[in-house]
């Protein structure tokens, strides 16, 4: 009997730059001895882990592993520390970078010719995974160590820059870029920054200069690209992140729902797409939030069990059109919003550690101080006005870094 024809493999519009390394021969780390930074989402278009990738790549020898916020799999808990372990899975020691170390030390690339990131970034300033490639960079050539970052799509696009930029003196491990919180660059551009532009690295000019840095390309991204329109399946990259729409999410609620009262998501359902109010129905957060005439954005209410199994209501909110939307906006009138509901500012009553971590998170002093002052009669309007202009002049000054065309 005649065997059927194999079925054409699928055609994938983007080629990561895990698979342009795989199309490549492993050209770039061939007979080297390499660590690699990645995660969960550390795949290739057909969801094959990089670490599985790296191990059978002939004539490569993958001998550390390297994990950032979140672990090698991307399930703990934000914000938790981790320490070393050893991967059950190969068998090969992960050194944590969101341990008692947050970039890898003198001992842990001690034998590498090459350290490999694969890591998949969502846009967003404060998402840790940009700034756990820009500690290993500073490592990296500290120690005359290669880096080769294989780059992936910014899932928001590279055209969308929006936010507060960060004020220099509250860089941070949530604010390892000086970009506006919605940046525009994809993961490969932003360690193209890193070595190109003085003062990102905090290494001596003379160190960032002798740094190697290779950028492995995608083929077949371009800046007007969502996820979606890139036809790869969105792997997780945080406990929270389990899609596509969690990360517009992110972008748009997060900052909103840090301090004031604000909750993000419904029980376990619509991570940072649905939120709520203590005190307030969903009539009127979704009255409220309609009266902003927010453009590309429309709010509808959605029920869903709470964390008591309890059936509770809140306000999802969609992006009806794209173009239009202004990521990080409505973060800021939530901000407004809960200094109006709240008997007291809960900004200027903040904790300290709050309060300092909120101020690294948003990255404007400015806002800050006015926020505390009078947070209920703020100028919203005039902050974003004021970001939107500076965003055009980033917008120009980060072409030099851009990998791929407009």
């Amino acid at each position: 009997m005649t065997k059927p024809p194999s079925p054409p493999e699928a055609i994938f519009p983007v080629m990561l730059g895990i698979d342009i390394l795989e199309t490549d021969g492993f050209a770039a780390i061939k007979g080297k001895r390499i660590g690699l930074l990645t995660h969960a989402a550390g795949v290739n278009r057909r969801g094959v882990s990089t670490i599985d990738v790296l191990r059978r790549a002939p004539g490569v020898k993958l001998v550390a592993l390297f994990a950032p916020e979140n672990g090698l799999y991307s399930v703990e808990e934000s914000g938790k520390n981790l320490a070393d372990s050893v991967d059950r899975r190969t068998g090969l020691p992960v050194y944590s970078l969101y341990g008692k170390t947050r970039k890898p030390t003198r001992e842990t690339l001690k034998g590498l010719n090459a350290l490999v990131i694969d890591l998949q970034d969502i846009g967003v300033r404060s998402y840790t995974y940009a700034s756990a490639m820009r500690y290993a960079m500073e490592a990296c050539f500290e120690n005359n160590v290669e880096v080769i970052v294989l780059d992936r799509p910014n899932p928001l696009g590279g055209l969308k820059v929006d936010g507060p930029p960060l004020d220099g003196d509250l860089m941070s491990y949530v604010g390892a870029f000086r970009v506006p919180y919605v940046h525009g660059l994809t993961i490969g551009e932003l360690a193209r920054m890193a070595a190109m532009a003085p003062g990102v690295l905090a290494v001596p000019e003379t160190v960032r200069l002798k740094g190697r840095l290779t950028v492995v390309p995608m083929r077949g991204w371009r800046r007007t690209m969502r996820w979606p329109d890139t036809g790869l399946s969105f792997a997780p990259t945080s406990p929270y992140i389990q899609d596509f729409a969690a990360v517009v999410g992110y972008a748009m609620t997060g900052l909103g729902c840090e301090i004031g009262g604000f909750s993000t998501g419904i029980g376990r359902s619509y991570p940072f797409r649905g939120i709520s109010f203590k005190g307030k129905t969903a009539e009127q957060l979704q009255k409220e939030l309609e009266a902003l005439k927010l453009p590309g954005l429309n709010f509808t209410r959605v029920s869903a069990p709470d964390l008591n199994g309890k059936p509770f209501t809140g306000v999802y909110i969609e992006v009806t059109d794209w173009d239009a939307w202004q990521p990080t906006e409505l973060s800021f009138h939530l901000m407004r919003l809960a200094c109006k509901w709240s008997p007291v500012n809960p900004f200027a009553n903040a904790l300290a550690d709050r309060a300092a971590m909120f101020k690294k998170l948003v990255g404007s002093a400015t806002w800050w101080n006015a926020l505390k002052r009078d947070g209920a009669k703020i100028d919203v309007e005039s902050f974003l006005a004021d970001w939107r202009k500076r965003a055009q002049i980033y917008q120009q000054q980060i072409r030099r870094y851009w990998l791929y065309p407009e």
